[in-house]
């Protein structure tokens, strides 16, 4: 058994595609509109050359999918940064920082030196967090 994918909720799936693959640096790995499913759209994005495992950009279902309170509920989490945490590993925390400022993603914590490497973090623009990090030896 292995993970395939994980999932983001975001307001905005153009914008989070965005993004993730102008912005970040990924690569698109899916963008499908299924018709006979009301039009529901699965995009997932990935790091390039990391095939095994996809970040799902989930649009906030509406009913009959989602009553309307989880919705509020889902958004308020987001908004806060809760929602949902993608952690990404460098070996070269310095350099993808300077890149990602560079192409305007806006850092919430600037690189730091940690007991195990170097992390620093960032937003989406649908309020979810991530993480940036260096592994020190022992802990890669």
């Amino acid at each position: 058994m292995r993970i395939a994918t994980t999932q983001l909720w975001v307001h905005d799936q153009d914008e989070a595609l965005a993004f993730y693959t102008d912005k970040v640096g990924m690569e698109v790995r899916e963008d499908v509109t299924m018709a006979e499913l009301g039009n529901f759209r699965w995009v997932t994005v990935a790091p390039t050359g990391q095939t095994d495992v996809a970040i799902v950009l989930m649009a906030i279902p509406g009913q009959p999918v989602m009553d309307d309170a989880t919705g509020v509920q889902v958004r308020e989490l987001m908004a806060k940064g809760f929602a949902g945490t993608v952690f990404l590993t460098t070996d070269d925390c310095m350099r993808d920082y300077a890149q990602m400022s560079a192409r305007g993603v806006e850092f919430v914590e600037a690189p730091e030196e940690q007991p195990y490497g170097i992390d620093c973090g960032f937003r989406d623009p649908s309020g979810n967090h991530l993480r940036l990090t260096q592994l020190a030896p022992a802990f890669a």
